[in-house]
């Protein structure tokens, strides 16, 4: 009786300070521009930033708790020390490199229009709330003809959590016609960090995507760069790459601070656990509908929707600042308590 008792108070402070810390959320909508400002009070946290240039909705820039902007300038707002790789790598963001043979995940300004048939657009529709620390957007996924092939409804819900500051993301495709999300490489859930959070490399490197166009990753020639990857199985650094794990965290100094990044997959996910496509080069993704690549061929998903059929992926980021990395124990109690949601 006494342990119920327990729980249940715990649950009760949970929620109590859940209430307070999504309290502290505002949002402020340009007039003119399509963003919007996310803010804990008067610290800027993000921006809802949903421009037709981009390809997609995404997060950008992102901010950790003590003010540092921990995503990547790059091509928006570059920074001199930050390589100019990969132009749709901006903020947070989610598509996939596969669906119906069009390419989403690597489209972006510098396609080539004799090239665009090749690929996927996510159209920005409406933002349907924006109120109680949640963002509500609906979107579409077409071809470059603007045929409809998904409908999007992604839900966001900003929080201040154990001092760390958490994005849960919450997106529900539903198919308009019969899409088949070919195995791939280049999915899903996607970050791409600032130049500090690299894993310096003395190893310059060479990537192609789908569509056979490759891009080369330049060695680290300065300090600058000092990140890792760990996985909750122990795994770390480019190590990481390919494995399946529930959650995994990049971490690194920054300034005088350390910042923790840690990405947690849901239960509920198909694929779950996720498989990891973290690069030392910045990108931080996970991506649980390409085994192929992952598994050097053992096994294919090719995850498919019929005509009127939906998927639902939940993920929580959660941000982190100060003079230690989050601890395992830490993580796990963002783990616990996100995989309550349903």
């Amino acid at each position: 009786m006494q342990k119920i008792f327990q729980t249940a108070f715990i649950a009760m402070i949970m929620l109590v300070v859940s209430i307070t810390a999504l309290s502290q959320v505002q949002f402020v909508k340009e007039k003119k521009l399509p963003v919007v400002h996310v803010m804990f009070g008067k610290k800027h946290f993000t921006d809802f930033f949903f421009s037709d240039t981009i390809a997609k909705p995404v997060l950008y820039p992102i901010a950790a708790p003590n003010g540092t902007i921990i995503t990547r300038g790059f091509p928006v707002k570059p920074t001199p020390d930050e390589p100019t790789d990969h132009p749709h790598h901006l903020g947070l963001w989610l598509n996939y490199e596969n669906v119906n043979g069009l390419d989403f995940w690597n489209n972006s300004y510098a396609i080539p229009a004799d090239k665009l048939s090749g690929y996927g657009k996510i159209k920005f529709n409406k933002i349907t709330r924006m109120s109680d620390a949640h963002l509500d957007y609906d979107a579409t996924w077409q071809d470059s003809k603007q045929t409809p092939m998904l409908t999007e409804t992604t839900g966001y819900v900003f929080s201040e959590l154990n001092g760390a500051w958490v994005i849960d993301r919450t997106t529900t495709l539903q198919a308009l016609m019969q899409i088949d999300f070919k195995d791939a490489k280049d999915g899903m859930l996607g970050l791409r960090v600032a130049h500090a959070l690299q894993i310096p490399t003395k190893e310059t490197k060479k990537f192609k995507d789908a569509n056979g166009i490759e891009t080369v990753i330049k060695a680290v020639t300065d300090t600058i760069a000092n990140g890792n990857y760990v996985n909750s199985n122990g795994v770390m650094g480019d190590a990481v790459w390919s494995t399946k794990a529930p959650w995994c965290m990049l971490y690194g100094k920054m300034g005088t601070d350390s910042i923790s990044i840690v990405i947690i997959d849901h239960p509920s996910n198909v694929g779950y656990p996720t498989n990891w496509h973290a690069r030392g080069y910045g990108l931080f993704a996970a991506n649980p509908l390409g085994d192929k690549i992952f598994t050097n061929g053992k096994f294919e998903r090719n995850f498919s929707l019929k005509t009127g059929e939906s998927v639902t992926f939940r993920y929580r980021i959660v941000i982190g600042s100060g003079k230690a990395v989050l601890d395992k124990k830490a993580i796990g109690q963002f783990v616990s308590q996100f995989q309550q949601v349903k």
